[in-house]
């Protein structure tokens, strides 16, 4: 019996803004810094709320978001910002689990 296979494309299982959002932190969290990887998750967020309402919604055209957001570059942070607005997301940051932070008080 021969198994049959089909392309997986996550764009078509993100559906809500929670989903988008656990997709991006996701991603975050495995990029290990590769800003490529960081801008093919936001391509896979835009395909799913449609490429062209997020190009309007940024002020992007389609043709840039899509050469941005296809992983084979890091794009501009500026874009990633604007992308990410578009997108109904937000950026946040928090300490690093293990990092060693100084306390600003102590360091003064």
């Amino acid at each position: 019996m021969e198994t049959k296979t089909a392309p997986y494309d996550v764009a078509e299982f993100l559906e809500t803004p929670e989903e988008m959002a656990a997709y991006l932190e996701a991603c975050i969290q495995e990029s290990d810094g590769d800003a490529a990887f960081i801008a093919k998750a936001l391509g896979d967020i835009a395909r799913a709320k449609g490429m062209t309402q997020v190009a309007r919604e940024s002020g992007l055209s389609r043709e840039s978001l899509y050469k941005a957001l296809s992983g084979d570059r890091s794009p501009s942070f500026d874009k990633i910002l604007k992308v990410i607005s578009a997108l109904g997301l937000q950026l946040s940051a928090s300490v690093k689990e293990g990092a060693i932070v100084a306390d600003v008080a102590e360091v003064a």
